[in-house]
């Protein structure tokens, strides 16, 4: 532990004092883009960047890209009033922190059995949520090292209050607090409590922390666990090479892919040594490369040889028409624009290119098949929509459609589908599966009938 925290609170000058309507940052990326450009200088220190969840993980995420540090999540919960939980009396955390408001207790009438009652609850709250977010995975030491604790903002600043005893208590040498937008008077009282406080703007009057975002749309658990997820496999490879440190000879790296009207779409490239083949994942939300189910098949993909790009097929700012999600030539072409951006790159270029697509993207794949049948060697469908694609009898790809066997809609639709398709084609059955393949083992039977399709139809020439 820190005996000496500095007590600074950095802000830089000219903070952008903008009116809140305004909106300082487009959402939770930008934000760590921008709060990641006043951290480089800890890049030295090595240190372990952890995201207050569930709105300050995705700020973390980019903050820990740009330092190229690994990612942790900071276990904490707010302990709620009784008649508003969204009213914070205190806070608890990993490693046994409590920290309860003792005014507001007595504000509230709250006796001493009700007062524990809520810490209780916040407790069970705890172990549910690191279940969730960490699973079977140890967390990660800090012993030693800077720790960098970043929110999406700082109102009251209880929880990170919390949250940055529970990172002394694991052993941090110094903790860090970084947010994009912080209430000064917060900032100022948790100065003694982190050995700095840096944030991007401190407005007077800050109110509250969403009005600072264009898009402050809440985050969920699935978005948490899948930004973790990532993270980890990143930095299980060695510093600097991005190559695993198991010698497999795995690449993973981000990349950015530009398609029509100049949009840039981010995304994660991963390589094997000698791949088979090149898989590019169309998601079922017609976006995020963060979708967890995907990316378990993209994992066993890699594993049985084949190269895998999952990108955003959307930007944040056309996630927010619906209607884009099912516009299936959009989608369709960013998909040929993955496959353009592939045919530039040195090690992809030559690899049989398959495209995987979950809900909508299926019908995407699909698509993009039909108009570029030199191009698609085979098309695999999890869940997908078919019945949405364009011109389905002009592919001529090896088609692969995988439904849940509980997913009785969707089943029919991929029936009728197929009664169009005039290429090679197999529907597979999962059984008891409902549409997202959430069920034990679902996902892996899932990812063995598309290792057995790749193999038969999209493999290099030897």
């Amino acid at each position: 532990m820190s005996s000496h925290p500095t007590g600074a609170v950095t802000v830089p000058d000219d903070p952008l004092a903008l009116a809140p309507a305004q909106g300082a940052f487009a959402d939770r990326r930008e934000a760590g883009r921008r709060l990641a450009a006043l951290l480089g200088r800890f890049r030295a220190e090595r240190p372990i960047v952890v995201g207050m969840p569930r709105g300050g993980v995705p700020v973390a995420a980019e903050v820990a890209r740009a330092l190229q540090a690994p990612l942790e999540v900071a276990l904490v919960r707010k302990i709620g009033a009784p008649r508003n939980r969204e009213y914070a009396i205190g806070a608890v955390a990993e490693g046994g922190v409590c920290l309860l408001d003792r005014a507001s207790v007595h504000a509230l009438g709250l006796s001493e059995r009700g007062a524990q009652r809520l810490v209780q609850r916040a407790e069970h709250e705890l172990a549910e949520q690191a279940a969730r977010y960490r699973g079977a995975r140890e967390p990660l030491s800090l012993a030693g090292r800077t720790a960098i604790l970043v929110d999406d903002g700082l109102a009251t600043g209880r929880s990170a209050q919390a949250a940055i005893h529970s990172l002394r208590r694991r052993g941090a040498a110094r903790v860090i607090l970084a947010v994009p937008v912080a209430a000064p008077e917060s900032a100022h009282e948790l100065r003694g409590e982190a050995d700095e406080v840096v944030c991007a703007l401190a407005p007077e009057g800050m109110w509250a922390v969403g009005l600072w975002y264009e898009d402050f749309r809440p985050v969920g658990d699935e978005q948490v666990t899948a930004l973790l997820e990532a993270a980890h496999e990143r930095t299980r490879s060695a510093p600097g090479d991005g190559v695993s440190p198991d010698g497999a000879g795995e690449v993973d790296r981000e990349v950015e892919i530009v398609a029509a009207g100049a949009v840039a779409l981010g995304g994660e490239l991963t390589l094997p040594a000698d791949p088979e083949g090149m898989v590019v994942f169309a998601h079922g939300s017609g976006s995020s490369r963060l979708s967890p189910r995907n990316r378990r098949v993209a994992r066993a993909l890699n594993a049985g040889g084949y190269g895998t790009l999952l990108f955003d097929l959307l930007t944040v700012s056309e996630e927010r028409r619906r209607a884009n999600v099912f516009d299936v030539p959009l989608l369709a072409s960013r998909l040929l624009a993955a496959a353009a951006w592939l045919d530039g790159q040195e090690q992809c270029a030559q690899l049989p290119l398959a495209c995987f697509g979950a809900s909508t993207g299926a019908a995407a794949a699909l698509t993009a098949a039909a108009e570029q049948p030199q191009r698609v060697r085979a098309v695999i469908s999890r869940g997908g929509r078919p019945d949405l694609a364009e011109r389905l009898s002009a592919v001529r790809a090896p088609t692969l459609l995988i439904v849940g066997g509980a997913d009785t809609e969707v089943l029919a639709l991929n029936e009728l589908a197929r009664a169009q398709l005039r290429c090679a084609s197999e529907l597979a059955v999962v059984p008891g599966a409902t549409h997202l393949f959430e069920e034990p083992g679902a996902l892996e039977q899932v990812s063995g009938l598309a290792l057995d399709w790749l193999a038969r139809h999209c493999r290099a020439e030897p």
